[in-house]
């Protein structure tokens, strides 16, 4: 794939083109990314913008990891490294694992960039410039002990609502409650043990509400211009329901990007207000013709994907931090947001060893384009949906092996055959009125496709591709393609085979975006350049007489015991206890709060 972007060029906006900017959420750099990551962002949107390259749009597919913060900070402690030092091994460990996913960035950066630095400091400034932002004191937890203000990582104690002895400062583990530090009960600092005291300090805070007019404004414009799913629509809404409030956007720590003011030497920027302008300086590493892609509203538009979870820091803030600046800037034009993929009814926890994460995935033996095939089969457009072993394995046996793989197998096996010794059959000399029925309707999903897909309906659109493969087998089978066929009707056989043929090679095209190595092997088979995604079909892309490769499988069978084993490698019954204890914090929570006073602490022991 690299060498296949390598050979694209610099990609830049075409006046008058379509011009698409894509970006996936940038995750968090401190671990290893899960098949829930994977499907939330960055595997969504590389099969869109895989199909956008199939049709011939001109488009940039950004991603990268988001480096800055409490929670890197942490993390290296944990590690016993520095910052930077984690952010690199991490880093590389995000790059490997996407790679090996076919994940088709035209760049994968990192926000620990000078880049990142001077045009985060330029919006910062812009929109000090313009009454954005204002300085407030606050009053936070100091540790005394290493002389420092202690961000809501690096703090831990007793939750208030529910007792429990080891809540962190920004939530508690045992009952869910989101928390702040100022309000445990005997804290104490993560570090080194000493209890903190309060002391006041000052910071820049974004006085959204001055701008949720002009934010509302621009929601209510993009949300319906750009389609964009409901539940991102639901989640800005309801922020800007209930009213925008002014938000710190500086934090006392070292790990960030430095605050350009006067007086604030010792403080960074927050990373939730500098993590989506990692968008504009990867875009810039780039190309140091970023102002073409991101200062260019009329000729580019540009679409997120991310996980219900980032949904405010797209629509509302950074939307917001673009306006304040009064610089002209490519806004959000279409959000796609994903609800959570569960494990075996559980959670993905790499520290108690559930569920699949990038660097687990290939240890299965399960190709990487089964894995995609299965995960957006499953992508969690419109609830939750859950991962399980015995529906990737029958997806792989039933959907793909036996249709799609069916296919394939089974029309190139016989052009292989004595009866036309790889050549293509001369296909035009029969027609038959039921041949051109079948091609209007092979033709009417295509458009279906991409319609599903210019809307990312991404799901919709894989289920039409296996509609595709599966008129391609009623196909066969309604004109018994065999050896019989060959002898009596050879005229007849040489039309079915022939329209076979190509019907593999627009299969090919259609299932590239979602399986590209399946589409590479369908097209070397038939020892032909890939096909654009074409409007509708003609089915003469194949020429007659034109020799073919050797069949290959495109697929093998998945032994159905195999589920219990990876079940038990990949931690499916701690699962199931991770999930028996929200239920359980969820009940706390409820007494708690009924009771108005901390639960019993011994239910945690």
């Amino acid at each position: 794939m690299a060498e296949e972007l390598h050979a694209r060029g610099r990609v830049l906006p075409e006046a008058g083109k379509r011009n698409i900017l894509i970006t996936s959420a940038l995750p968090y750099v401190n671990n290893v990314p899960h098949l829930g990551n994977l499907i939330g962002s960055v595997l969504s949107a590389d099969v869109f913008a895989r199909y956008c390259r199939g049709r011939g749009i001109n488009t940039l597919y950004i991603g990268g990891t988001d480096e800055y913060g409490t929670t890197s900070e942490a993390r290296a402690l944990i590690e016993k490294c520095t910052p930077q030092q984690l952010c690199d091994k991490y880093h590389a460990v995000h790059a490997a694992v996407y790679n090996w996913f076919n994940i088709s960035f035209d760049i994968f950066g990192r926000t620990t960039t000078q880049l990142q630095t001077e045009i985060t400091q330029d919006i910062f400034l812009k929109l000090n410039q313009n009454g954005f932002l204002k300085e407030r004191m606050t009053t936070q937890l100091y540790c005394q002990q290493h002389h420092s203000f202690l961000a809501d990582r690096f703090v831990e104690g007793e939750c208030p609502l529910c007792g429990y002895a080891d809540a962190h400062g920004d939530q508690c583990d045992s009952c869910g409650q989101l928390l702040d530090p100022l309000d445990l009960k005997h804290p104490r600092c993560k570090i080194d043990g000493d209890t903190p005291v309060t002391k006041d300090t000052k910071h820049m805070f974004l006085e959204l509400d001055k701008l949720q007019p002009e934010i509302d404004t621009f929601f209510q414009k993009s949300s319906v211009n750009g389609a964009w799913t409901n539940n991102g629509k639901d989640i800005t809404s309801a922020w800007l329901k209930e009213g925008l409030r002014p938000r710190s956007i500086t934090r006392d720590m070292k790990w960030g990007t430095q605050v350009p003011l006067s007086g604030y030497e010792d403080k960074v920027i927050y990373s939730w207000f500098d993590a989506c302008i990692g968008y504009v300086s990867i875009t810039a590493s780039y190309t140091d013709q970023w102002h073409q892609w991101w200062r260019n509203p009329d000729e580019v538009k540009l679409y997120q994907f991310i996980g219900k979870d980032n949904v405010a820091y797209h629509s509302v803030m950074f939307a917001g931090s673009q306006i304040g600046t009064r610089d002209i800037w490519t806004k959000l034009h279409h959000l796609s947001t994903t609800e959570y993929l569960t494990y075996e009814g559980g959670k993905f926890s790499k520290s108690r060893g559930t569920g699949v994460f990038g660097d687990s995935a290939q240890a299965t033996g399960i190709p990487s384009d089964v894995w995609r095939y299965y995960l957006v089969s499953h992508r969690p457009e419109t609830s939750d949906s859950e991962f399980n072993w015995d529906a990737i394995i029958s997806s792989n046996n039933n959907l793909l092996l036996k249709n799609l793989g069916n296919f394939v197998s089974r029309v190139v096996k016989f052009v292989n055959s004595k009866h036309f010794n790889n050549f293509v059959p001369d296909y035009t000399k029969y027609h038959e009125a039921s041949f051109e029925s079948w091609k209007r309707e092979i033709d009417g999903l295509l458009s279906q496709y991409i319609q599903q897909l210019d809307a990312v309906k991404l799901r919709a659109a894989l289920s039409t591709v296996l509609q595709i493969s599966q008129k391609g087998n009623l196909f066969l089978q309604s004109n018994s393609l065999d050896n019989k066929l060959a002898e009596k009707e050879p005229s007849k056989c040489a039309a079915v085979v022939g329209l076979a043929v190509n019907l593999i090679h627009l299969l090919a095209s259609v299932i590239a975006p979602y399986m590209p190595d399946t589409a590479k092997s369908m097209n070397a088979q038939l020892r032909a350049d890939p096909l654009p995604i074409l409007d509708s079909w003609t089915s003469d892309s194949i020429k007659p007489g034109h020799e073919i490769g050797t069949a290959e499988y495109l697929f093998t069978p998945i032994k159905p015991e195999k589920g219990q084993q990876w079940r038990e490698m990949f931690g499916s019954e701690e699962a199931k206890k991770v999930k028996a204890e929200e239920v359980t914090k969820k009940a706390a929570k409820k007494a708690a709060m009924r009771a108005g006073k901390p639960a019993q602490k011994e239910l945690h022991g």
